[in-house]
């Protein structure tokens, strides 16, 4: 059989199973660390429930996943998961489901080990939503559950460096309301509304413009051209705000 008549025969086997995200969805990835409560926790022992060091390294592997060839709009990241928006009309790999989600989990799991200097693995997962509407509430979502993380991280761990056991602090938290929590934080002296946003809330990270002041080597003029670069959101706002917010996003895209 010749070369290119074996090769066509064994390229089914790769595409025939082939999803392809239709136009006029909107597309979010989701990349989530996998085992990272072993990897943080227990093999390279960050602090609890937040480390700077490691959110850092999440912003940094964002920033990575928003140049790798995508048209990323906005990329949003709370504990060791990352949400990414594409830009509507988004055509790269003819929206193949398989090439963005094997390329985002190889990307964020290289870019975070090489910034780790020790192996680490995420995983991809491509949601279609048909709506504005659905976009704006998937990150709602989101954003409300980095606030009830954040909220049981800061309670449990208090728990634990009081002399818990892991079961002990689990069991203590179980069916206690989120008045509960806050005042088992307050009882410690800790007022869980005076801590960092970037913790309640998550880390958005989106393109901004900006000018760029240059002189033509030849006139001596002097020149401005418009440049973009990626900004960092540490305080994000929470409910209708932030729905308000993600619209922006929406707005500034094609149709």
């Amino acid at each position: 059989m010749k070369f290119d008549d074996l090769d066509k025969q064994m390229r089914v086997y790769e595409t025939n199973s082939d999803v392809c995200i239709l136009p006029k969805v909107y597309m979010v990835a989701r990349i989530d660390g996998r085992n990272f409560t072993t990897l943080t926790k227990q093999k390279h022992n960050f602090e609890a429930p937040f480390d700077i060091r490691f959110r850092d390294m999440m912003i940094e592997t964002v920033k990575h996943l928003m140049n790798v060839g995508f048209n990323v709009v906005y990329g949003y990241t709370e504990s060791d998961e990352i949400s990414l928006l594409f830009s509507h009309d988004e055509t790269v790999f003819n929206r193949k489901t398989r090439k963005y989600n094997s390329i985002l989990a190889g990307e964020a799991s290289a870019k975070f080990s090489l910034l780790l200097n020790d192996l680490a693995a995420f995983d991809c997962r491509i949601s279609q939503l048909p709506t504005k509407e659905d976009v704006v509430d998937y990150f709602r979502w989101r954003n409300e559950d980095a606030f009830r993380n954040a909220l049981n991280a800061h309670c449990y761990w208090m728990l634990r460096k009081d002399g818990f056991s892991a079961k002990e602090a689990t069991q203590t938290l179980e069916g206690k309301s989120v008045a509960d929590k806050n005042e088992l934080l307050f009882s410690y002296g800790i007022n869980f509304n005076d801590l960092p946003n970037w913790q309640k809330r998550g880390i958005g990270i989106y393109w901004k413009t900006y000018q760029k002041k240059g002189i033509n080597p030849i006139t001596k003029e002097i020149k401005f051209s418009e440049r973009r670069k990626l900004h960092i959101d540490m305080e994000l706002e929470m409910k209708d705000a932030y729905n308000n917010f993600i619209n922006s996003f929406l707005l500034k895209q094609s149709i």
